[in-house]
């Protein structure tokens, strides 16, 4: 026997499916059990025994479902204290085996097999007595699956477009229910809704379905499945629309949209263009759509309604952290200086052990998301064993993407380090003055840029200068870093992170590079179990900062209770150091335990770890509070 169904009817797709929970109205038992269950005429109350005992014989999943959904158990646990009359019990026998076949074929079970069997005559008083045996039988296949697209993705894939050709194979091949698969009346319903789903978000904002059918063979247990989608045009991009503006010109807001006139505005266009407005620090809120009028869908209008940021703003702060011990900052941000497309920042920092100066102007981002930028910056650190002072200037161009951030600098700077104490008791003091040119990359794919859990993210950078020294001569250097940390869960409620971070400076024999350009290991985000910039290479008693660079970890974390999801336990290991070479390289180990609160504003880190080479532990701590 075959039956056609039709897919938007679900009572209509396999007769009785009106009882499936959550893709149609709950069925409501008939005006007898009704009246029982409320106790309408019948003096009914709520308490007292069951008036009937129903056990259900099935595998789980579908025993579940029987019993919530079959009006003999429905009735038997809503009637206490009433006696069913035999004409009531036996329209609900003779009605529970078709009931039963209903409600599997919404599971894809087309051919069971229902036993009734009643308990032997009771009492007066005691609950009548029933049990459904029920075998399913096996799930019925889908023998044959044909989805046709229509409409303008058609006519462009027949045409050849490749982009309209690799979207219908991708739609065709996300279906679940290809030829072989179990059918089941949700995935049926959820696969309509994806599908039609992905085409819109393709930019066929129009999209429906023409017509949806599954042809059931109960004899031969298989299910043929039929669905026709008219893709309706495709919506490209037009004038960009504007509202909310009071201060920032329109063409700021149009050149954050990486799409041109005439682009296919898809799903993943318009939240990137939405999200660059939201990243570009002007606007408070960003909402990004587009006309939705089929007739218009060759130029579509895209509107964008936003809300401006303050034009000014301060930020005061305090904290704390191993590696630089108390510290307090104030930053100050002006989104349009001077009445022109202009943002400033100026940062200063002062801590006990680090003090920072830094003042940066920029450009609004232009039709390829470039911002001009000039800044300079004054630092001091003090180690302990000596003080570090830096004084640079930049000009530089930079380019803020979605995934990926870029920024080439010619960069001026001096850099003067002094050392009261030394083994030998004589006083050193080095300077370096380079002039040179930078790119700095960073590739980001996480699924969250404040707390990740999953994904990744890549920091590169490389520069050619000249350096001229403080009694040393003066000479060309090469500098190259790169930093790679990794985000993997494992498993339920488990976390890993990993890290490597590499970097070389090349230059001529004696040639003095600053000593910013170099490098130092140790301390909360490098090798923990040490302290701050201890791990270099030693010059009569006293770490300096060396040429190579190589610090790597690996943490494992999870919650601490599922009553507590933002607190999260950890264990770690960390391996590094800066030397002169990587043939000198000698990494030293830390390894311990921490606690993390991953808060609103990013984790909050407290470990404990335990360093090897100098035979002590170590307290790392950070926390930062904005004011």
């Amino acid at each position: 026997m075959l039956r056609w169904v039709a897919p938007l009817a679900l009572p209509a797709l396999l007769g009785g499916c009106a009882m499936l929970p959550g893709l149609s109205p709950s069925p409501s038992p008939s005006p007898q059990a009704a009246a029982v269950a409320d106790g309408a005429g019948t003096g009914t109350t709520s308490t007292g025994p069951l008036a009937v005992n129903v056990r259900i014989e099935a595998p789980t999943p579908l025993r579940t479902l029987l019993e919530r959904y079959l009006d003999l158990t429905r009735l038997g646990s809503l009637s206490r204290g009433d006696d069913l009359g035999d004409a009531e019990w036996r329209r609900l026998i003779d009605a529970s085996p078709a009931q039963v076949r209903d409600l599997l074929q919404t599971e894809g079970y087309f051919r069971p097999t229902v036993t009734v069997r009643l308990a032997p005559d009771r009492t007066p008083g005691q609950p009548r007595e029933v049990t459904l045996v029920v075998d399913p039988g096996p799930r019925a296949k889908v023998s044959r699956l044909t989805l046709i697209f229509g409409g303008e993705l058609q006519d462009d894939a027949l045409e050849g477009n490749a982009r309209a050709t690799a979207l219908i194979a991708g739609l065709q091949g996300l279906w679940p229910l290809q030829a072989g698969s179990e059918f089941r009346n949700a995935t049926w319903a959820d696969a309509k809704a994806a599908t039609l789903a992905r085409l819109r978000a393709a930019g066929y904002a129009a999209a429906g379905w023409s017509g949806t059918a599954a042809e059931v063979d109960a004899e031969a247990n298989v299910v043929r499945l039929f669905l026709v989608a008219d893709s309706g045009p495709l919506f490209r991009a037009g004038d960009i629309e504007v509202e909310g503006l009071a201060v920032h010109e329109a063409a700021t807001v149009r050149n954050l949209a990486e799409f041109k006139r005439g682009d296919p505005l898809t799903e993943s266009a318009l939240l990137d263009y939405q999200d660059r407005l939201q990243k570009a620090g002007l606007f408070e809120s960003v909402t990004v759509t587009h006309d939705l009028d089929p007739a218009q869908a060759a130029t579509a209008r895209v509107l964008v309604t936003l809300r401006e940021q303050t034009l000014q703003v301060y930020t005061f702060g305090v904290g704390y952290s191993a590696n630089t011990r108390a510290r307090a900052s104030v930053e100050h941000v002006h989104r349009r200086l001077l009445g022109y497309p202009l943002r400033s920042r100026s940062y200063v920092e002062l801590g006990t052990q680090l003090q920072v100066l830094d003042v940066e102007l920029s450009t609004h981002p232009d039709e390829g998301l470039r911002r001009r930028v000039a800044g300079a910056a004054l630092r001091r650190e003090d180690s302990g064993t000596d003080v570090i002072s830096s004084q640079r200037l930049r000009f530089g161009l930079a380019r803020d993407g979605q995934r990926e951030e870029r920024l080439d600098f010619i960069e001026l700077e001096r850099s003067a380090r002094d050392v009261s104490q030394t083994r030998s008791g004589v006083p050193l003091s080095t300077e370096a003055i380079a002039l040179s040119v930078n790119r700095h990359l960073v590739f980001r794919d996480l699924d969250s840029t404040i707390l990740p859990t999953s994904g990744h993210t890549l920091a590169l950078q490389g520069g050619l200068g000249r350096s001229y020294g403080s009694g040393a001569p003066s000479g060309f250097f090469t500098r190259a870093y790169g930093r790679y940390t990794g985000y993997w869960p494992l498993g339920r409620r488990w976390y890993s992170q990993g890290r490597i971070e590499l970097g070389q400076v090349f230059r001529q024999e004696g040639v003095l590079a600053p000593d910013s350009q170099l490098w130092r290991a140790g301390g909360d985000d490098s090798v923990r179990g040490y302290g701050y910039r201890d791990l270099g290479p030693v010059v009569d008693g006293v770490v300096t900062s060396g040429a190579a660079l190589f610090t790597s970890s690996l943490e494992l974390a999870r919650p601490v209770s599922e009553a507590l999801p933002s607190l999260w336990g950890a264990v770690f290991i960390d391996a590094g150091r800066a030397a002169n070479s990587f043939r000198h390289m000698e990494p030293a180990l830390g390894y311990g335990v921490g606690v993390r609160w991953r808060s609103p504003v990013g984790p909050l880190m407290l470990d404990w770890a335990w360093g090897r080479d100098v035979g002590r532990g170590r307290l790392h701590f950070s926390v930062g509070i904005a004011l």
